[in-house]
């Protein structure tokens, strides 16, 4: 079961957006968390993948989002800026793109 969860980590840090689509085809969490609301996870899969599979993971039936679950969620925040960071610096870096005056 550890091999499992491991390689699930794996997926999640490699293609979050595949991982959510398969969550949203076979899973029964995925209908549980939006509650038939197909909106907000569009927009999650599309610009904020690493946060939705953390509000995904950290969610509960009971309790929903409370206390140490936030930090998840946070995490996820963090990973998706860090991302859209990412990208800009790497088009800046493309020869022949409009540079930014600084």
């Amino acid at each position: 079961m550890l091999l499992l969860g491991c390689a699930i980590a794996f997926l999640v840090a490699l293609a979050p957006r595949v991982v959510l689509i398969l969550a949203a085809i076979f899973s029964e969490r995925w209908d549980l968390v939006w509650g038939g609301n197909w909106f907000w996870p569009l927009l999650g899969v599309i610009f904020a993948p690493y946060t939705t599979v953390m509000y995904m993971l950290s969610w509960n039936p009971v309790t929903g989002i409370t206390g140490f679950d936030w930090f998840w969620i946070i995490l996820g925040v963090m990973l998706d800026i860090m991302k859209w960071a990412q990208i800009a610096n790497n088009r800046r870096g493309i020869p022949g793109y409009p540079q930014e005056a600084y």
